[in-house]
């Protein structure tokens, strides 16, 4: 139980390191919380300061879910046990302790648990985004829907009750793609590649 609560409590500190903005800081670009879409995350870090920048964001947000919850299954914690450490690792990306809580939305570091969790979600989450971007040009709507299906497969794979805290995830996950949503029904959501593109 010891090791669990430290996994838990290392996963929302990791989580809180948020990578678009010490990215932003270390090479001298504007903050993404003050322009372009206001998310500290790899798309408006993309906008900011074009691919390398967008990359080492992508990265860093990833493995800040992968580390943890790779860390939780060499421990040999059950599988709702590493499920709960990669909500917390999430929850430490969108509300960070060293940001005033106010971070990002929560799909890089997805990306990141998913594989940590189960290579072939975190696989499953990819391919469905790709597709989905290729086929929409709308990253935020491909990220809702490759979280979506990615939290399917979960419930699929472990059942209801380990895949809980993925459940309580695409939640979040849902919620702070809530202005997306909005744009999204109203047509006004930017496509990737435009300008003022709002991707996840």
């Amino acid at each position: 139980m010891l090791t669990f609560v430290l996994l838990l409590i290392i996963a929302y500190l990791f989580g809180s390191i948020n990578c678009a903005i010490l990215t932003c800081f270390v090479l001298r670009l504007p903050s993404p919380r003050t322009i372009g879409s206001g998310n500290p995350g790899a798309t408006n870090v993309l906008r900011l300061g074009g691919k390398k920048a967008a990359i080492i964001t992508l990265l860093g947000d990833a493995l800040k879910g992968f580390i943890p919850v790779l860390g939780a299954h060499f421990f040999g914690l059950t599988e709702i046990q590493i499920a709960t450490v990669a909500l917390f690792a999430i929850l430490g990306h969108i509300f960070p302790v060293f940001f005033g809580f106010k971070g990002g939305k929560g799909v890089a570091t997805l990306i990141g648990v998913l594989f940590g969790y189960n290579w072939l979600i975190g696989a499953i989450f990819v391919i469905s985004w790709l597709v989905l971007a290729f086929l929409t040009r709308y990253s935020s709507l491909s990220a809702l829907i490759a979280t979506i299906i990615t939290t399917l497969c979960t419930i699929i794979f472990y059942g209801v009750y380990s895949a809980a805290p993925f459940i309580i995830i695409a939640i979040l996950v849902i919620i702070r793609h809530q202005e997306n949503i909005k744009r999204l029904l109203s047509g006004t959501e930017s496509k990737i590649g435009q300008k003022k593109s709002s991707l996840p």
